[in-house]
């Protein structure tokens, strides 16, 4: 063994020691607080020690990027805290307030995460969507000369399971995935029992059919030597025929039942039995636990073979809870060594008490040591977080005197940035999941093209044949098509929204999807902002609007996704300017990250950034014309303002979002026939709204009594008997709060049940969100003079 390797065997019994020791202080040692237990998962950890040791501590590179398996989370800190990149305290307060997280998180933890895991399946298939921006950004001018890294997912074999997994496959395929490892530990344990026998078989051919290599790692250095002996082709053929139940089951018991079982099924062959008589039980119990992905020599050494970009899964035979007193058992995915049995290993890793929580406890050679982490390249060029410019927003000015959607609107905003050449339109990078020409980025992609790593001819164009669709596959080309899979949408989005901090260039994604598939891709989406990604995610047709495409086309809890979802400011503007004004105001926002008090104007956050969710529509709408005054343009911004502001006497304020307007307009004038000084309040944020409302109550109960929010500055001189009407096509919990603003009784409409195929005023009637709707309702549940309902329809 080299000298490297000798200290790489070091190291993996320092990361085997730190993250054990630092599971067992968070649930034996600190004081509880509850019953709840804390766990952290021992074994999983054992069995990834000796892959990351070779992974950080020889294999990678600064500019590699890894998704570390959710469950060897404390092996990660293990090595950061051996570097000095993490804190002894907030090791001490593993899974606690402020504490090392439970798994890796860019944003809670303060040490060099890449990419969050912790929701199974998204922190490996987010690996091979943030190859494909790498060679996004290296393909362009602007990105030309920035060091190709290799994204690296450390997988769990149960993972595997997750069928998000086999979609990124197929993308990654199509799109010409390299610089991409997946390397599995294959230690055969889930939760709730044993990975099947031939499981792996099946999904290496699945591998292969994707173009990967697959690189299996089953036998360590000391089980290699054994089979070179007389007899080991024997003991070779033993171990691979083993069922994993059983190997897992001899494993826990030791080196006394390999020895009983191994001379049962292989004695009296002479040369097999003297294989196994020549070792002690303890040299015994070694050899069959030295699986090729628990040799820290033989990962390293399989590391540094490959020498191409291709796309390369590494499966990594391991024992979980290797090197412990707990390997092999079937319990021990969420168990942990007791007392009694730590302190015995604490021993056996040769720890003195008192100084379990020295960066190099147990080595004899410090100096060695020491010098060698000084070199180890991966951190040689100190924490791998980067930032770009901001880019310049240029005005964005849309109104139209037609009657126009905001999809439509969506779609011609773009189109004029791709005619412009600004910096921050050459920065843009939409996406689809082949819902392009129908999202409203035909025009988009007719002139800024899709992306593709080499020129792609487009037949039609070629023969001639004409279409609306130019759509030509180029290096230079700021699309990229996905196949029908929401989870691809947003781990892509996910990925560009990190372009910044992960490569140093930033992008301004912009991806579409019909809106009621957001809720398909809901995990990614979830995921994508827990990172702090920043993207623009267009859902549109939304609602039932889309009247003759039936239900399952039809969205109704979207807007409370947008309200709900941290790190996503949602908007739903109903008219052409509206849309305008917030997409000028979302580009500069998606590219903040400041710190900051809240604005007191509204409450909200605004300095700190994030991404944003618009809901659009396909039904053209009659435009309010020219506005150009300051309370429109920043109400539009920060949620709500007065599009019909109320009188001093207002019996009945209409609260609307999106594209019910028209309607809400309608209903508004047949109303003020009978009651006074009614008011129409332009909802174009109700997430932004009651943000900045939550905000300020939060802010007076500090005791700020001056902390206001911009909807109780709206609805504060409203007098008492004024009853509200809010109205969206969606679900009516969405604006049913603005009555607890002020304490006015609320008339909520909205959409609850599933759609139907109809028209849009069929299905408005149906679900009792048109004109007539909003009249009826307040003739029938409101005091005052009488309406004519059918003078309104």
């Amino acid at each position: 063994m080299t000298v490297s390797r000798t200290n790489l065997k070091t190291v993996e019994q320092l990361l085997l020691w730190h993250s054990h020791w630092m599971i067992h202080h968070a649930n034996h040692i600190r004081p509880k607080v509850d019953g709840i237990k804390i766990g952290g998962h021992q074994a999983s950890s054992a069995s990834m020690v000796s892959i990351m040791t070779a992974l950080y501590f020889s294999a990678l590179r600064p500019e590699d990027r890894v998704a570390v398996k959710p469950h060897a989370s404390p092996v990660f800190h293990a090595a950061q805290y051996l570097m000095g990149n993490q804190t002894r305290e907030k090791m001490e307060d593993f899974r606690g307030l402020g504490g090392v997280q439970s798994y890796p998180s860019r944003t809670k933890d303060i040490d060099d995460v890449d990419f969050s895991t912790g929701s199974v399946g998204l922190g490996v298939a987010i690996t091979s969507f943030a190859s494909i921006i790498q060679d996004y950004i290296a393909a362009k001018d602007w990105g030309k000369g920035a060091p190709m890294g290799r994204m690296v997912a450390l997988v769990g074999d149960a993972e595997l399971d997750e069928g998000n997994i086999y979609e990124a496959l197929q993308e990654g395929w199509k799109n010409d995935l390299r610089n991409t490892w997946w390397i599995i530990d294959y230690n055969r344990q889930s939760l709730d029992g044993i990975v099947r026998e031939g499981l792996f078989g099946r999904i290496e051919k699945i591998f292969d059919a994707f173009g990967w290599d697959v690189v299996r790692v089953k036998h360590g250095a000391l089980q290699r030597a054994a089979f070179e002996e007389p007899g080991g082709d024997k003991l070779r053929d033993w171990i691979d025929a083993c069922p994993n139940q059983e190997y897992s089951a001899l494993t826990f018991m030791g080196g006394a039942v390999w020895r009983k079982r191994l001379m049962d099924d292989l004695g009296d062959q002479g040369d097999v039995t003297a294989l196994i008589d020549r070792r002690s039980d303890d040299e015994l119990a070694a050899l069959m636990e030295n699986l090729g992905g628990n040799c820290v020599s033989t990962m390293a050494d399989t590391f540094d073979a490959i020498n191409h970009d291709r796309p390369t899964c590494f499966l990594a035979y391991t024992i979980k809870g290797w090197g412990t007193p707990i390997a092999g058992h079937k319990d021990n995915h969420g168990g942990l060594m007791n007392k009694t049995q730590f302190a015995e290993w604490q021993k056996h890793m040769g720890v003195a008490e008192g100084q379990e929580w020295d960066r190099l406890a147990g080595v004899k050679d410090i100096a060695a040591i020491e010098a060698f982490l000084k070199d180890v390249p991966f951190f040689a060029s100190g924490p791998r977080r980067f930032s770009d410019a901001k880019l310049a927003v240029p005005a964005i000015d849309f109104s139209s005197d037609r009657e126009i959607s905001t999809q439509a609107a969506f779609g011609k905003i773009l189109d004029d940035l791709s005619k412009g050449d600004s910096d921050l339109a050459a920065r843009i990078v939409t996406t689809s999941p082949d819902v392009t020409g129908t999202t409203g980025l035909a025009s988009w992609v007719n002139r800024r093209k899709l992306f593709a790593r080499a020129e792609q001819a487009d037949a039609f164009i070629e023969h001639r044949i004409p279409s609306t669709a130019k759509w030509a596959f180029t290096p230079e080309g700021q699309h990229i098509e996905l196949g029908i899979a929401e989870m691809n949408l947003f781990l892509l989005l996910g990925a560009a929204g990190l372009s910044h901090s992960l490569f140093g260039k930033r992008l301004l994604p912009i991806g579409t999807v019909y809106d009621p598939f957001v809720h398909r891709g809901l995990d990614a989406l979830n995921y994508a902002c827990y990172q702090d990604a920043r993207f623009m995610i267009v859902g549109t047709p939304s609602g039932v609007t889309l009247a003759p495409e039936g239900g399952a086309h039809q969205s109704i809890g979207t807007p409370l996704t947008g309200m709900s979802q941290d790190g996503l400011a949602s908007f739903e503007p109903a008219f052409a300017d509206e849309l305008a004004v917030i997409m000028e105001w979302a580009f500069d926002y998606m590219q903040r990250d400041g710190e900051g008090d809240p604005d007191e104007r509204t409450w909200l956050r605004d300095e700190t950034g994030g991404s944003i969710y618009l809901r659009l529509t396909t039904n053209p709408i009659e435009q309010p014309g020219k506005r150009h005054d300051d309370a429109f343009r920043q109400g539009a911004i920060d949620g709500a303002y007065w599009l019909r502001k109320p009188g001093p006497n207002c019996d009945v304020v209409i609260a609307y979002q999106g594209a019910v307007a028209s309607e809400a307009i309608k209903a508004a004038g047949m109303i003020g026939e009978g009651r006074r000084d009614i008011g129409v309040l332009a909802v174009t944020s109700a997430d932004r709204l009651n943000a900045g409302w939550t905000a300020a109550q939060r802010a007076r109960s500090r005791g700020n009594d001056r902390a206001k929010s911009h909807i109780e500055a709206l609805m504060g001189d409203l007098p008492p008997h004024c009853k509200i009407v809010t109205a969206i096509d969606g679900h009516p919990a969405t604006l049913a709060w603005l009555g607890g603003v002020s304490g006015h009784q609320t008339i909520s409409l909205g959409v609850e049940h599933f759609g139907q195929t109809g028209t849009i005023g069929d299905l408005y009637k149906h679900h009792g969100i048109d004109a007539a709707s909003i009249v009826e309702k307040v003739q029938g549940l409101t005091d005052g003079r009488h309406i004519q309902i059918s003078a309104a329809v």
